[in-house]
């Protein structure tokens, strides 16, 4: 079967599509996109990662089928790398397998787990490594991930196989190709509206945090945009103001302070409400947070401090930008 795709190989373009995790993504590009430079240099094929505040990208790998095969083992062996690296300042004393998922159209799907799962069998016995498809689609798209994990050479002989497959059963009908969602971007609410920050504007957010902050709202006056809007709404002579106390476990505070104070000063100017955190007290693994505010600025301060504290991103993901 493989000779057959290496006579061929030069003649047949292939596109291989792989889902991949912002660090998985990272390690390939590497410092200044060099990585990334001398994979496309030295396998000849073309290598695009979707752009995006995403925590998922895509990155998809172009040309004929032995260019295909080269660039997948620098990326496996890349990640066996990563992994190597990460064990040495680890207590684990198994190591994990490089894995790689791929995204299939599901209408190949079948020929790829054959008649009653022969087929992935036979691939799972012949190369060594695990190969997964996902029995369902994936969101807003006809393509299913297929997960391969192994070691390297375990994962090129796979990826040989399936790409086999798809040159025999090419995808029946139009492809709905799959596109990761961004990341969850800073939202600001102004005049009733919900804005996510993209970059240097804010688009118009027409999900459910709109009817929830008009809902919050409809409690309380509301300055529209373009009038004199007080610093802090929630201090304004008309909503009346209340105080709600947090206690936070300190291992979390520093994901909602941030860096220099960054996050914690985005939530407030974000939610209009005064935070105010208290000193950490001796013996006590917790902190109290006090918000300032109408009952809408301080349902919005709990929401920001509660995403801050469930994605604690070193790299300030759902940050304003600078």
């Amino acid at each position: 079967m493989e000779s057959k795709v290496s006579e061929g190989g030069l003649n047949v373009t292939l596109t291989i599509r792989l889902l991949m995790h912002g660090k998985e993504v990272g390690s390939i590009i590497g410092k200044k996109g060099e990585t990334v430079k001398k994979m496309r240099e030295e396998s000849g094929a073309r290598i695009n990662i979707s752009e995006g505040n995403c925590p998922e990208r895509i990155v998809t790998i172009t040309g004929p089928t032995d260019a295909i095969f080269k660039a997948f083992a620098m990326i496996a062996y890349k990640f066996e790398e990563d992994i190597t690296n990460s064990m040495s300042n680890s207590t684990a004393t198994s190591k994990p397998p490089v894995t790689l998922r791929l995204v299939v159209p599901a209408s190949q799907c079948g020929s790829l787990i054959g008649k009653g799962g022969s087929k992935i069998k036979e691939i799972r016995e012949s190369t060594g490594a695990q190969v997964q498809v996902a029995g369902d689609m994936l969101p807003n798209s006809t393509e299913r991930a297929v997960t391969i994990s192994g070691t390297p050479d375990a994962i090129i002989q796979c990826v040989k196989q399936i790409c086999v497959v798809m040159l025999e059963s090419p995808p029946k009908g139009a492809t709905i190709p799959y596109r990761p969602k961004p990341a969850s971007t800073p939202v600001i609410f102004a005049g009733g509206q919900a804005y996510t920050i993209q970059g240097q504007y804010a688009i118009p957010h027409p999900d459910q945090l709109t009817k929830l902050h008009q809902l919050a709202m409809q409690q309380t006056p509301f300055t529209p945009l373009g009038q004199t809007t007080p610093a802090f709404p929630g201090l304004d002579a008309s909503p009346p103001a209340s105080t709600h106390e947090l206690t936070i476990p300190n291992d979390l505070i520093g994901c909602i302070i941030g860096r220099q104070g960054t996050k914690i000063n985005e939530i407030r100017q974000m939610s209009g409400a005064q935070i105010k955190i208290a000193n950490a007290t001796e013996g006590s693994s917790e902190r109290q947070i006090t918000i300032t505010g109408t009952p809408a600025n301080i349902s919005l301060a709990q929401y920001l401090i509660n995403a801050s504290s469930a994605d604690p991103d070193p790299h300030g993901r759902n940050t304003f930008p600078a």
